[in-house]
């Protein structure tokens, strides 16, 4: 049976995330106008936080499942900002490792904040067009190729690098390799300034002759599988796992946005009148009920996709339409509050200007809106992806 309900020791812990998002907009805005500054191991306030992850740890069976607390948990985090108070622990590369890797590499890596470049100038959505190589010679493997849009390069540990054993084999040919920092031949080139989510880093690689050991190759496996997926499935199971988390970045900022205009609606004297039926209500008033109803429909969509991941069941399909719908939200919920805003939702003065920003990549990384609707056709109408070309 399905089911959402807050424990006790849940509910607890909200109410300590939540004081710990009104810190986290106090720095929001520094970090959103000096995009070169890398943010703080911890600010001043971090430790007066330290005891959330204890609370986690401290929860046990305590309410909703565990991957469904942490989307609980992300979408509270990001109602604060996507500013973090305290060094990251884990990063995209360390749920390639939870996908891909062994239980000897999860042990040996698993401490480490592991960043995941798939990315390539000429490979986007489409990743089994990725172009990097890796070249067994002896007991190293010799990767080439140049990655884009990897988050977290410059604070990283290491980074989980997608390359092909041979480029025209296609997705059967793609594995992970697992490349620490300071690696020769792994080479930062960029740093990306952006419109949005500016305090998380977006950095560019060249991997240049860039040797690593054989055991480096997540899973072991050294076989090209020409008629399945191979490494490949890897990496769209790490998707499986981060979208709905990337879905909920994006619902805990318009949540902070609906928080902002309805206290903003509060203070002029307008408030939403829930028993008056759609046509006795303003305009105004109306977005706001839409907005909320939007917004409860893809919690529980994203809810549900993490809820299947916990069950050991399959959630290819749900994890799509979990971050098409999360992204979707995301970027119609935020323009939102801007027109009900005006000109008073477009200075610096707010916040809401910056998360508008900031919700605008929810529809785009991790798979783009259109990418998860093709996944989502394919699992409905049992397409291949030559039949949506």
């Amino acid at each position: 049976m399905i089911d959402f309900t807050l424990g006790e020791k849940d509910k607890k812990i909200i109410i300590e995330l939540r004081k710990q998002a009104e810190v986290q907009r106090k720095y929001a805005r520094y970090y959103d106008l000096h995009e070169d500054e890398i943010l703080p191991e911890e600010f001043p306030e971090s430790p007066e936080f330290d005891h959330i992850d204890q609370m986690v740890e401290e929860r046990g069976q305590d309410g909703c499942t565990p991957a469904v607390f942490l989307i609980l948990r992300t979408i509270e985090e990001f109602r604060g900002d996507f500013l973090k108070l305290r060094g990251l622990r884990t990063a995209l590369g360390n749920a390639s490792l939870t996908a891909a890797g062994t239980k000897e590499q999860k042990k040996k890596w698993g401490h480490m904040l592991l960043a995941m470049a798939s990315t390539e100038p000429g490979c986007g959505s489409d990743s089994k067009a990725i172009e990097t190589t890796a070249v067994l010679n002896g007991d190293e493997w010799v990767l080439n190729g140049e990655k884009i849009f990897v988050t977290n390069g410059i604070r990283c540990d290491g980074i989980v690098v997608w390359a092909t054993l041979d480029k025209s084999i296609g997705r059967g040919a793609i594995k992970a390799f697992l490349v620490e920092k300071n690696t020769p031949g792994l080479t930062l080139t960029k740093k990306e300034k952006k419109m949005g989510i500016r305090c998380s880093d977006s950095d560019a690689f060249v991997l240049k002759d860039c040797c690593i050991p054989r055991e480096n190759l997540l899973g072991r496996d050294e076989t090209i599988k020409v008629k399945s997926g191979g490494g490949f499935k890897g990496l769209m199971k790490t998707f499986n796992l981060t979208r709905p988390l990337v879905s909920a970045r994006g619902l805990g900022t318009i949540l902070a946005c609906l928080e902002f205009v309805t206290d903003a609606m509060k203070k002029e004297g307008i408030e939403v009148d829930w028993e008056a039926g759609q046509h006795k209500r303003s305009a105004v008033q109306q977005k706001l009920i839409e907005l909320e109803a939007e917004l409860e429909v893809a919690t529980l969509t994203t809810f549900y996709a993490s809820w299947l991941a916990d069950m050991g069941v399959s959630n290819n399909l749900e994890a799509s339409v979990s971050k098409a719908k999360g992204g979707d939200v995301s970027r119609r919920g935020a323009q939102m509050a801007l027109d009900i805003l005006g000109a008073t939702g477009i200075t610096h003065d707010h916040l809401v200007e910056k998360w508008f920003r900031d919700a605008r990549v929810t529809d785009i990384y991790e798979g783009t809106a259109e990418i998860q609707r093709l996944v989502t056709a394919r699992a409905l109408l049992n397409y291949s992806s030559a039949d949506l070309m």
